[in-house]
């Protein structure tokens, strides 16, 4: 079968797509999925330019999120049958609760520490899927695994965001719109920020309630202050290190920041003295549980919301796409389909 796989030391130049074993048939308590498209991640990104932590493996399949039909049930999965679509879990051990050690790091992660879906076939254990969102497009249903859960548990599971909220989204990317869509279908206000206007634009007409171009406004933390009358509950940090400080400055007294991402760098200096005036809880996140996941498809449905994708490509086109991604073109997310 044809697969994506990162050839070490790692860098788009080192993905290679070629032939590997099929994966065969299920066994206990597995499922036999044919897959048909993945979404690119930040997560993604590093691993596959070689800047993650803790290098994968020569030979590693990529892309954690995949999509796609079972084939086959092996004994003992009463869950699902072949024919049914199908979603990927980031954290395929962590089905409900509290996150514990076991979920501490990317040791079970698809396309890091084990093989991803950039592949046309896989076996893995039923628990390691949910049902896809009825009616949606395989690569539709891609971009729930990683962006979406995140936002979901950002807003709902951690934040407990209530109708009538003020929330604040940090530029345009999957987890940013995603959070947009989130706080909406919760009834929440949105305020959004992008070094463009015709991207502000856009997010206004998802319903973004004020924007600000931050390139025009570097000290947008006090806009924000301004525009909510003392600063929003919500903020979803998906930079790290270079916007903490204004979204600590954001952040209303007692609010909540979400820290999602690392867009700006790995490490870098918490204001710890503001943070302390504010008395805003700041929490680290990493996605979400399989539980967290079903309940924001559940919600999806029901909404009717769907993700904005911004391009597809191919699979043999990975490291395009890769290179797309990391140019910041996008709105939404990039996705691969085959």
């Amino acid at each position: 079968m044809k697969a994506a796989i990162l050839r070490a030391p790692g860098g788009l130049d080192r993905i290679e797509v070629h032939d590997i074993s099929d994966p065969g048939q299920p066994g206990p308590g597995q499922i036999r999925i044919a897959l048909h498209a993945s979404s690119l991640n930040y997560h993604d990104l590093l691993v596959a330019n070689g800047s993650h932590p803790h290098p994968t493996a020569d030979g590693r399949v990529l892309m954690s999120d995949g999509a796609g039909v079972v084939e086959a049930v092996g004994e003992g999965v009463a869950e699902f049958r072949p024919g049914d679509h199908v979603v990927s879990l980031f954290f395929p051990q962590w089905q409900d609760g509290l996150p514990s050690g076991h979920v501490g790091g990317f040791a079970c992660t698809p396309g890091d520490g084990i093989d991803g879906f950039a592949a046309q076939y896989a076996v893995r254990a039923a628990t390691a899927f949910t049902r896809a969102p009825r009616g949606w497009r395989h690569a539709e249903a891609a971009s729930i695994t990683t962006a979406g859960v995140a936002a979901w548990r950002a807003l709902v599971g951690d934040g407990q965001i209530k109708t009538g909220a003020t929330v604040l989204v940090l530029g345009t990317g999957g987890v940013s719109i995603a959070a947009l869509q989130i706080a909406k279908m919760m009834g929440a206000a949105v305020i959004a920020t992008s070094s463009s206007d015709e991207k502000l634009e856009r997010v206004r007409a998802l319903g973004a309630d004020h924007v600000i171009n931050y390139r025009q406004v570097p000290d947008w933390g006090k806009r924000v202050q301004d525009l909510t009358g003392g600063g929003v509950d919500h903020v979803v940090e998906v930079s790290g290190p270079g916007t903490l400080a204004q979204s600590i400055a954001a952040v209303r007294v007692g609010g909540h920041i979400s820290l999602v991402g690392v867009l700006t760098g790995l490490q870098g200096e918490v204001p710890t003295l503001a943070l302390l005036a504010k008395q805003a809880r700041l929490q680290g996140l990493m996605v979400g549980s399989r539980r967290q996941q079903q309940d924001y498809i559940a919600a999806l449905e029901q909404s009717g919301v769907r993700p904005v994708l911004d391009r597809s490509f191919p699979l043999d086109q990975l490291a395009d796409a890769f290179r797309y991604q990391a140019s910041g073109a996008h709105f939404g997310k990039v996705v691969v389909e085959w």
